[in-house]
């Protein structure tokens, strides 16, 4: 069997094997939907095509939609050559239940992929006449939160951004850049209403979208490229929206035993691939049953009825207060602690690390004493509930092949949300943040973790993360089994508002964190001794 759109039509073979095929006639919304655009999608990876797309899969089942969604990639184009391509836009979604049983999907939403980075000039082409389409109710993004990032810690713009806004909207490379390029294409077309949909895990998700897109669009108002008016289009939120959304459902890279089980079962071609930028893709997607998506309903040009989908809409508010529950909180803070210490301890699975007593015991002290005393109730959602879910039921799953190595990606892009929104919140309630001992630990653990020695002694390989040469750098000079060689030399970081949302030594835990990260160098074991001594 393959998961092609001629291996499909053998509907008998794809039942044997119990997977669940689309309802509809996939090809024909394929085409139709390049003739009717209604929702674009920046970033087709493992949480797009494994939850977004499926739930445009329900609707497109139940006859509530009629058009897919087209992705776009400003990246490496991976994902549209090696598995949109073989597979006809289809994906395999394997949903990982903690029983260890299997649910099989063929998901066939999404209905074109375009590369938008430099090699393939009609797909550019193509898809600033699909920007241009009245039908068009939504561009979506899941960029990671590093993607709306236009300027460097250094406070200067990346060098691709420095292109874009030299040369204009004619020619641009950077995600953002592309966003505002294609909003100036609409605006030309007819300044036509649009939501912009940020569904990536950060704080204010719309907001980073929207400010990275207005900081571009005014610099190039400033150069010629564009005029007030389109400026003005982007700042009217009855004609361009940036709403703010909250995403959750755990979608790890693919498991290679996951492609063995579905190749046992008869379905070809199912390997992963490891793409040139170090990334992890395969036609098939692999994640756990719960998800969560919630929306603030702000979409001037109508959108999908996705609460038929399970989708959460409210407001801002409504958002806001989910959001941070979830990532300054119940779920993300957890899942950073277990993945550095996961990595300096030897552990390669999520669901191994909550056998470890110390690590359960941080994670819980971290959320339910620490966390849930300054987190404010969204009423949508119960968050003593949800973290029960996500320690007793989601992170104990053994069937969801989730490693601490893809979690340790891009930490420092998200340590100021993490750790420090916690922190902060410490402050403007009048806390006293001196007598917090999981949060410093975890503080601790990342910087113990980017010496990429394990607690053996050992060194092994940092996961992908834009800032390690210059925390590294930062770091020259401290030797493992030489806390004295710490010195003044973390300063430099935990001082770094920009990481930490705050000065760690403005609120009494620069100098703790310090002594914890020396205590952890100290020596072989020395991680596990200190985990021991501070949480039994």
């Amino acid at each position: 069997m393959k998961v092609t759109l001629e291996g499909i039509k053998d509907t008998a073979a794809f039942a044997q094997a119990g997977v669940t095929l689309p309802k509809y006639d996939v090809a024909e919304v394929q085409k139709y939907s390049r003739e009717h655009p209604v929702w674009l999608h920046f970033g087709a990876g493992n949480i797009f095509r494994g939850f977004v797309a499926s739930l445009q899969q329900t609707l497109l089942d139940e006859g509530l939609q009629k058009s897919g969604i087209q992705t776009l990639s400003a990246y490496d184009g991976a994902i549209i050559d090696d598995v949109f391509g073989p597979h006809d836009k289809l994906t395999l979604e394997v949903t990982l239940l903690p029983d260890t049983n299997v649910e099989l999907k063929v998901i066939g939403s999404v209905v074109h992929g375009y590369k938008l980075n430099g090699t393939a000039p009609a797909d550019e082409t193509e898809v600033k006449d699909l920007i241009s389409q009245p039908s068009v109710q939504l561009v979506s993004y899941t960029i990671t939160e590093k993607g709306y990032a236009i300027r460097g810690i250094d406070g200067d713009y990346l060098e691709q951004v420095k292109k874009d806004l030299a040369s204009g909207p004619a020619k641009v490379g950077h995600a953002m850049s592309w966003t505002t390029a294609l909003l100036w294409q609409r605006y030309q077309a007819g300044a036509y209403p649009i939501a912009m949909v940020s569904m990536d895990n950060c704080s204010h998700n719309g907001d980073k979208l929207k400010a990275a897109v207005l900081e571009i669009a005014e610099a190039w108002l400033k150069n010629g490229f564009v005029d007030q008016g389109f400026v003005d289009y982007l700042k009217d939120k009855s004609k361009v929206s940036f709403p703010w959304t909250m995403i959750d459902k755990i979608t790890p890279r693919p498991d290679a035993s996951i492609a063995q089980l579905l190749k046992d079962k008869g379905i070809e071609d199912m390997d992963p691939i490891k793409t040139a930028r170090g990334s992890f893709i395969a036609p098939f997607v692999n994640a756990e049953k719960p998800q969560y998506l919630i929306v603030e309903d702000l979409f001037p040009n109508g959108r999908p009825p996705l609460e038929k989908a399970g989708v959460l809409f409210t407001d801002g508010a409504g958002v806001d207060l989910c959001e941070r529950m979830k990532v300054t909180t119940c779920l993300n803070p957890l899942h950073t602690a277990l993945a550095v210490y996961g990595c300096v301890l030897g552990y390669e699975r999520i669901a191994a690390e909550m056998d470890d007593p110390q690590l359960v015991a941080l994670v819980k002290k971290l959320c339910y004493d620490e966390g849930l005393k300054v987190v404010d109730d969204p009423k949508i959602l119960n968050p003593r509930d949800f973290l029960t879910e996500v320690i007793e039921q989601r992170l104990t799953n053994k069937c969801l092949p989730d490693s601490p190595q893809r979690i340790a990606t891009d930490t420092s892009q998200k340590v100021t949300v993490r750790f420090g929104e916690t922190l902060k919140n410490y402050h403007k309630k009048g806390l006293d943040a001196t007598g917090l001992v999981a949060l410093p630990l975890a503080i601790a653990g990342w910087l113990r973790y980017l010496l990429a020695i394990d607690d053996e002694g050992k060194e092994f390989t940092l996961s992908d993360d834009p800032l390690i040469p210059d925390l590294k750098a930062k770091m020259a000079g401290i030797e493992f089994g030489k806390p004295d060689s710490v010195g003044d030399k973390l300063q430099g970081i935990l001082s770094n508002a920009t990481l930490f949302g705050v000065d760690l030594y403005s609120i009494g835990l620069g100098h703790k964190v310090e002594e914890l990260f020396k205590e952890e160098i100290a020596g072989p074991h020395a991680v596990r001794q200190t985990l021991i001594k501070y949480l039994g």
